[in-house]
């Protein structure tokens, strides 16, 4: 072997010895019995997994172990709700039809007019009257129309902050998308959690001890939940 000042020559013995090294770790591996590399590449598989999964739900754990005690503690962490009545009317064109007034426009325009906000439920319409409400994490804007004259009102409800990260914690009036994220975060922590119970059988040394943690841990739960759960 020549060493220059940038170049690095290998003799033909030294790629020889090479050579040769690579076939008998080539021939080591293909002599190892199945069940050892299928060990091994699981070993490698969830390590990866618990790795890169934890990593990319870390926000989505840290959201839901925060909301999980907002929610159990909710009334110590709630702030007074903030309520507004509102007061409008409606043109006879924006009402529409007497017999079948135009739900949609009416909706719509109240919700240019007065900036409420969400999804809309509980559409009801009466004889006399036109009722619906604009449902969003924390925040709700209970409507009543008034058939004969177009005049509405509006009671909004903004319930703070705590409220709004307990609505999308529970999923309550947060739409499709967020019903998704839910499913979605749901779904890599029970592969974050699978992961960390197979790599734990390869971890000889704490094997025993963690599963017998998790054992007890479970055993735990379950008499804590016939003890003390009505």
């Amino acid at each position: 072997m020549t060493i220059g000042s940038s170049k690095v020559e290998h003799s033909p013995e030294a790629q020889s010895i090479t050579a040769a090294v690579s076939r008998r770790t080539a021939a080591e591996k293909a002599a190892q019995p199945l069940s050892a590399r299928l060990r091994k590449k699981t070993a490698i598989v969830s390590r990866w997994l618990h790795i890169y999964l934890s990593m990319v739900s870390f926000a989505v754990v840290l959201f839901f172990a925060v909301t999980g005690l907002t929610l159990n503690h909710a009334e110590a962490l709630s702030h007074g709700e903030v309520v507004r009545n509102l007061n409008g009317s409606l043109s006879a064109k924006e009402m529409g039809p007497k017999d079948h007034p135009d739900t949609l426009a009416i909706v719509e325009h109240i919700r240019a007019k007065d900036g409420v906000h969400g999804a809309v439920s509980d559409l009801r319409v009466e004889d006399d009257q036109i009722s619906f409400s604009f449902r969003g994490p924390g925040y709700s804007a209970d409507t009543t129309v008034t058939r004969a004259d177009g005049t509405y009102n509006i009671v909004e409800t903004r319930a703070g902050f705590i409220a709004v990260i307990n609505d999308l914690h529970k999923g309550r009036d947060t739409g499709k998308v967020w019903s998704w994220i839910i499913d979605a975060s749901a779904i890599l922590l029970t592969l974050v959690s699978l992961s960390g119970l197979v790599l734990i059988f390869f971890v000889y040394k704490k094997r025993v001890s963690g599963l017998f943690l998790a054992g007890v841990a479970t055993v735990v739960c379950l008499m804590l939940y016939k003890l003390y759960v009505p």
